[in-house]
């Protein structure tokens, strides 16, 4: 099977499946759409206003575009992608004409629109709400976004591997959640932690993803700084599509 072409209506019609499963899902689909919001409304309240509205409304909108990017995208599709594979979904995909590019690509999809809406959202109405000024380049935070979101979803994919049900996919998504959050400047950049952790936490999945986020909403980073964010971006990627090629799971785990 050649497993990197690609059929933009085979993987349409997948992605309408798979959105379809996602809507029937309540829990699922409450986990998606509520979630992000309720834990930056949380977080804007425990962040106070010591260094300034400004500062906190920025910190608290750039922090939850990376809480959509991890519980819409990376928790949502390591749970589809375990329950699809114990299902057989993936297994009887493959017998079919789809590539398996196509197939965790369509599967991807309902997600990855999902996070994009909520973060298009979260960044005019926050804006609003926040009284904070819009993005400096938008484009660059696109493009970190849509960057983010190609990685999350080949680390989701490289996590149900690890998952045997969709049950314990909370367990083995806490890893890199927690990682992310304490430690890839979600809230505060990288550079602000200690001198010991900071250059360890610079190389974390999500740390260039972020470091691009918050330099295309304050503009304020040097270009030495966004080239490390995107090739480190660059390197989780192709590290991450790797080990899908090379350890991603089919069939049920027995």
């Amino acid at each position: 099977m050649n497993t990197l072409t690609l059929n933009a209506g085979r993987i349409t019609a997948l992605g309408r499946c798979e959105l379809t499963l996602l809507v029937r899902n309540r829990a699922t689909l409450t986990l998606a759409l509520l979630m992000p919001l309720m834990m930056v409304f949380i977080l804007r309240s425990s962040l106070g206003d010591s260094d300034g509205a400004q500062a906190v409304g920025e910190a608290t909108l750039t922090g939850g575009i990376g809480m959509v990017l991890l519980l819409v995208v990376h928790m949502n599709l390591v749970s589809s992608y375990v329950a699809r594979r114990e299902e057989l979904v993936l297994k009887r995909l493959r017998t079919g004409e789809a590539s398996d590019v196509e197939i965790l690509s369509g599967t991807a999809l309902p997600a990855a629109a999902l996070a994009l809406a909520q973060i298009a959202v979260l960044t005019v109405a926050g804006a609003a709400v926040l009284d904070v000024a819009m993005p400096r380049n938008p484009l660059l935070i696109l493009v970190a976004v849509l960057a983010g979101v190609l990685l999350l979803a080949a680390l989701s994919a490289v996590t149900s591997s690890l998952t045997r049900t969709v049950e314990t996919a909370g367990l083995t998504t806490l890893p890199l959640f927690l990682a992310s959050v304490l430690g890839s400047g979600m809230f505060a950049p990288v550079d602000s932690l200690p001198d010991v952790v900071a250059p360890v936490c610079e190389l974390l999945p999500l740390s260039g993803v972020m470091t691009l986020v918050r330099a295309g909403w304050s503009g304020g980073a040097a270009g030495g700084d966004l080239l490390g964010a995107g090739f480190t971006t660059l390197a989780w990627i192709m590290i991450s599509v790797f080990a899908v090629q090379r350890w991603f799971r089919w069939e049920p785990r027995r």
